[in-house]
């Protein structure tokens, strides 16, 4: 019956063999390596082989006795089984050697080809059956295959993200372009990207306006569309005009390095299951070893010392050669680093850039969601939101306002400047006075135009009506008379109230705000969000210091995330259990700070990254309970002598291949 079996899966091989070489394998996007075609040859040829030798008959064998010499029949049998053998194993036995040379004994390898080498022997011996051994072999390959396709799969979502690495950047000399080494390019050097080129460095478009495909760095399927003035960071593929950047960065400043640099180094900085799984691999592989050696030994001796019974060595030699292909750790050792290896995969290919696998583990455990406001929840862009008890017309006073404030580059004197929506002539405006915390005083078609906060209108005895909204106030008087107040406040990204629902949906029990804005400001943003707790009025400096507070308030395994973007919340990030970054717009501090990064500035963001880190922590629980309740539980069957080579082979290839087909899924986050 076992040897039906083992025919039938040896034909699912040799077609699923055939399948993947033939058809998958033949195509130039099937993302399969010369080295996994090669190793599927070699399946197919030696299932085909072992399933040709099995079919043949016992007189075939005899025959070769008759004619050549008595007992070739069994030699010939053997040396035709044993070519077999090293069709499929050759490889597994030379790291085996290796590991032996290197004084690095205790490996996988070494345990298949010890337990192998033993079964061979043990047929040899007794004339007996050469199929246990090699099938343990051909289906290790085949376990062998899936990881390395996995593996591949993985490394290939990584890879498309290396995609964004640009070869060089065009200058235009002479009236013509020429391609240089985008290490080459100083800052301020106009660089041309024409329709279907990557951009190389950051910069600002200078001429030209198109769309940008901005999928590689943010997810995103959308295009985006750019025009002269709007500042482009590498890595974008210019899709239809050219663009003429002029840089603000060197190369390896700009976005996309930093970005290929995050993702190299990822694999560095180990989760504590991986850890764990390799010091456990460093212990378990010697004491399994030991303890088949102990198999092999010490019952035969207790038989035949103390009770006087045959020791049956081949019998125990058999059970241990079991117990040493089923302690194999091959499932464990391979899926659980696949597995984070995975979810940072799934994780850049939405946006989400993890700096290692450590970093998936803490984001699953995060209970607590620390907020920075300019820039993260709101858009850090200030609009004019409304225009109260005005005297003259909206557009008479914006227009006043804006030729006031004309002369500045703060923010606020921006955007009245961009709600006013027209040209302004400054030949209108004289005998401008700046009072430092005040505001404006300055004349306008010869009228005096007063343009501030409250503490101007008091400083001219203007009296002024306060304002119901929250925001920044820009009170107007004209000709020593009260004309109105304008609003300006920061504007909330669209995605921001739908990010704090999505958070408390994904299991987050607080959320917090930290601004340096007005206390009335802080308020009513965390009211329109939902946010559970707002700190209001912070220097950097008292930000630390409540990231501290609430660190102390986590209790249990609970961890606290803070997320920012400037530059300021840099000693933040870096303080708290877990620092998210806003990639697109951060500051390059905050960005080298945190340990993840959100390359489209989506807060909504958040919830995906901690939907795939639980994911992934899941499925490694998962492999890891799998992997060593099936493990144990056979290594007790086999010492017993209850369990056989299949069952090893079931316990070794066949939990690895259900722990690595596991792994992959945490590929699959899209939809989370």
């Amino acid at each position: 019956m076992q040897e039906l079996i083992v025919n039938g899966l040896l034909a699912v091989v040799i077609l699923t063999a055939l399948f993947l070489l033939l058809l998958v394998g033949g195509k130039p996007n099937s993302g399969m390596t010369k080295k996994q075609k090669v190793m599927l040859g070699r399946i197919l040829i030696a299932a085909a082989l072992l399933l040709g030798l099995q079919s043949l008959p016992a007189e075939f064998f005899a025959q070769a006795d008759a004619y050549l010499f008595p007992g070739a029949g069994r030699w010939l049998r053997f040396a035709l089984y044993l070519t077999d053998y090293f069709i499929i194993g050759y490889d597994i036995l030379k790291k085996a050697i290796r590991g032996i040379l290197n004084r690095q004994v205790f490996d996988e390898n070494f345990l298949m080809a010890v337990a192998t080498v033993g079964a061979m022997a043990l047929a040899i011996y007794e004339n007996g059956d050469y199929l246990e051994a090699i099938a343990v072999m051909l289906f290790y390959q085949v376990g062998e295959w899936f990881q390395s396709y996995a593996v591949g799969k993985s490394r290939r979502n990584i890879s498309d993200l290396m995609d964004i690495r640009p070869d060089y950047a065009n200058i235009e000399q002479n009236g013509r372009l020429e391609q240089v080494d985008p290490d080459e390019v100083e800052i301020g050097s106009i660089i041309v990207v024409q329709p279907g080129e990557k951009v190389p460095i950051d910069g600002v478009i200078v001429e030209g306006s198109s769309s940008l495909n901005t999928s590689a760095l943010t997810g995103e399927s959308l295009p985006r569309e750019a025009q002269p003035g709007d500042e482009i960071i590498s890595g974008c593929i210019n899709m239809t005009g050219l663009l003429k950047i002029q840089t603000t960065k060197e190369f390896g400043e700009s976005t996309v390095s930093k970005i290929l640099d995050l993702v190299e180094n990822a694999s560095s900085r180990k989760s504590k299951s991986e850890d764990f799984i390799a010091k456990f691999a460093r212990v378990y592989t010697p004491a399994v070893c030991y303890s088949a050696l102990a198999l092999a030994i010490l019952p035969p001796l207790l038989r035949l010392l103390a009770l006087g019974l045959p020791p049956d060595w081949g019998v125990w030699l058999y059970r241990a050669l079991t117990f040493l292909v089923i302690s194999c750790p091959c499932a464990l050792v391979i899926s659980i680093p696949l597995s984070f290896f995975a979810g940072i995969g799934g994780a850049s290919q939405q946006g989400v850039l993890v700096k290692g696998s450590n970093y998936l583990e803490i984001l699953s455990q995060t209970k607590t969601v620390v907020f920075d406001k300019t820039g993260t929840l709101t858009q850090g862009v200030f609009e004019v939101n409304g225009i109260h008890h005005n005297q003259l017309e909206e557009a008479q006073l914006l227009e006043y306002a804006a030729l006031a404030e004309s002369a500045s580059s703060h923010p606020i004197s921006k955007s009245l400047q961009r709600a006013c929506g027209k040209e302004l002539d400054r030949s209108r405006v004289s005998d401008i006075q700046e009072l430092s915390g005040n505001g404006i005083i300055a004349k306008v078609d010869g009228l005096e135009v007063a343009a501030g906060n409250a503490k101007l209108m008091d400083r001219l005895h203007i009296p002024y009506i306060d304002c119901h909204q929250t925001g920044t106030i820009i009170h107007m008087a004209i000709n020593g008379a009260y004309a109105g107040h304008i609003v300006i406040s920061d504007v909330l990204k669209p995605n921001a109230p739908a990010a704090v629902a999505a958070l408390k949906t994904a299991g987050v029990e607080k959320t917090v705000m930290l601004t340096g804005d007005a206390q009335k400001v802080g308020q009513q943003v965390a009211a329109e969000l939902g946010i559970n707790t707002v700190y209001s009025e912070l220097l950097p400096a008292d930000k630390v210091a409540k990231v501290e507070e609430l660190l102390a308030a986590q209790t249990g395994k609970a961890k606290l995330a803070f997320v920012g973007d400037g530059i300021n919340d840099a000693p933040v990030l870096s303080r708290a259990d877990i620092g998210i970054a806003m990639g697109a717009m951060g500051s390059d501090a905050a960005i080298e700070a945190a340990d993840i990064v959100l390359m489209d500035d989506d807060p909504l963001k958040i919830a995906k990254a901690i939907k795939i880190s639980r994911k992934c922590l899941g499925i490694v629980y998962q492999n890891i309970v799998l992997a060593l309740g099936v493990k144990f539980a056979c290594l007790a069957l086999g010492a017993l002598g209850i369990a056989n080579m299949y069952l090893a082979i079931f316990a070794d290839v066949g939990v690895m291949i259900l722990a690595v087909l596991n792994a992959i899924r945490c590929l699959f986050v899209k939809n989370l």
